[in-house]
């Protein structure tokens, strides 16, 4: 691993592990903000995948939302899972920055200014776990390790039928 991976995997980490412990801590506080997007999200993925137990309760969403950053902050800052890890992190990002940076509903200029500031903040951690959500540390990805395999395969193939015909070929002419 290198350096900059080292150090910023658990820099980038360090604000959803703080806000996983604070969302568990202050679930019932921090619900009515949460409950304008819950109460969107939860019909819409009932919708989808009825057969998930889902729950509808703003703070219990919170809570959940809170667990996944603690505990997927934690895996991306020690480096277990850090593709996955992002790839949780940056799915519990969008529902925390929708439900608390509504920056086009806050009552004053001042307040719709700090709420802009950390919307776009949080679009820009966004941005940091996508990428690191593809990093393979330096090592090829599923995708060229996927065409890699495919095109060994191809080249297999094409040599045991060539194998074959010339072996054809030998029995033809010894029968014959």
């Amino acid at each position: 691993m290198t350096v900059s991976r080292l150090l910023a995997r658990p820099m980038l980490a360090s604000m959803f592990v703080v806000g996983g412990v604070n969302a568990l801590r202050n679930a019932p506080a921090m619900a009515p903000a949460a409950a304008p997007v819950t109460d969107k999200i939860v019909p819409l993925v009932k919708k989808a995948a009825p057969q998930l137990p889902i729950p509808t309760d703003p703070t219990t969403l919170v809570r959940v939302n809170g667990a996944a950053q603690l505990v997927a902050g934690l895996a991306l800052a020690t480096g277990r899972a850090p593709r996955l890890s992002a790839l949780v992190l940056a799915g519990s990002l969008v529902p925390t920055t929708a439900a608390g940076h509504r920056f086009w509903e806050a009552p004053d200029a001042g307040a719709r200014t700090q709420q802009r500031i950390h919307f776009f903040k949080n679009v820009s951690m966004l941005g940091g776990l996508l990428i690191a959500s593809g990093d393979t540390d330096g090592k090829p990805g599923v995708t060229w390790r996927s065409r890699r395999l495919a095109k060994d395969a191809r080249r297999e193939a094409k040599h045991l039928a060539a194998s074959a015909r010339q072996e054809a070929k030998l029995v033809k002419a010894k029968v014959g």
